[in-house]
């Protein structure tokens, strides 16, 4: 499934769509996504409105019913609209997710020091992912993810992998909303890149960057599956082409399937 043809296709936009009298729900609930794409900046209104494709006026009245009830919150200093607290406080509802995600960090912490590495893990959100950890401390500027960072899965190693245990038809209509959201934000520039990654996953049949899409960044990605057999999220390994050149292909491979199968015992354990 070529990006690039895909980018063509777009009139047939996978995304979804709302019952009648859900609509304004569908929308409130896709500019808390976009707002928590960018925790740390921000975003100002007419980004929001342009991002999410509704005027200015609606976006401002949905946005202020939702920083009344602390779902978002505006920053004083540049105005700019960031997850609000009450995003954070109704995950706590979910017990058993946080004890994974404690797990998660711990899991993560112990592979990127044995590997010497950057390790993240990335839960699936739909069509997109979230970096929900990160260890290691290899000074790699060109990584832009951190825990919280909200992206769309065909923009990373971790979202490949987890791509590859999909069915095509589920497939396509990930990418051509994932392609969509990169052209809105970025333009086509890097879909010939994202198209190579994707190449080379499936040559290998695990998630692979070989520098193909930031240069001087190796990286490599399998699949965590939940107590079903799904595909919950990735584990990721990030670092040089000094320290992961392609001859530790097969050892890395390993060394990601080995910790896989520690967090998918884990979320069995938790019913995740």
């Amino acid at each position: 499934m070529n990006l690039i043809n895909l980018a063509s296709d777009l009139s047939l936009s996978s995304g979804p769509t709302h019952p009648a009298g859900t609509q304004s729900l569908g929308r409130g609930i896709k500019l808390m996504r976009v707002i928590a794409s960018r925790p740390q900046f921000g975003w100002r209104l007419s980004d929001l409105a342009a991002v999410c494709g509704q005027d200015r006026a609606t976006v401002h009245r949905m946005l202020a019913c939702l920083v009344e009830e602390r779902l978002v919150e505006q920053r004083a200093s540049d105005r700019h609209y960031l997850p609000g607290p009450l995003m954070y406080e109704l995950g706590f509802a979910l017990s058993e997710r946080t004890q994974f995600q404690r797990r998660v960090e711990s899991v993560v912490q112990t592979f990127a020091r044995r590997m010497a590495g950057i390790a993240l893990f990335m839960l699936r959100s739909g069509q997109e992912y979230v970096c929900t950890a990160r260890s290691g401390a290899l000074p790699l500027t060109g990584l832009m993810v951190y825990p919280g960072t909200r992206k769309p899965l065909f923009t990373s190693v971790g979202g490949v992998a987890i791509l590859q245990t999909l069915p095509s038809d589920e497939v396509r209509r990930i990418l051509l909303d994932n392609v969509a959201q990169e052209i809105a934000r970025r333009g086509k520039g890097r879909l010939h890149a994202l198209q190579a990654m994707r190449e080379r996953s499936e040559l290998h049949g695990f998630g692979v960057n070989l520098g193909d899409v930031v240069p001087g960044i190796h990286a490599f990605a399998v699949p965590v599956l939940d107590a079903q057999g799904q595909a919950l999220g990735a584990i990721c390994l990030m670092g040089t082409p000094e320290l992961y050149g392609e001859e530790r292909l097969q050892s890395i491979h390993q060394a990601l399937l080995d910790t896989a199968e520690v967090l998918h015992q884990d979320a069995r354990k938790f019913n995740i």
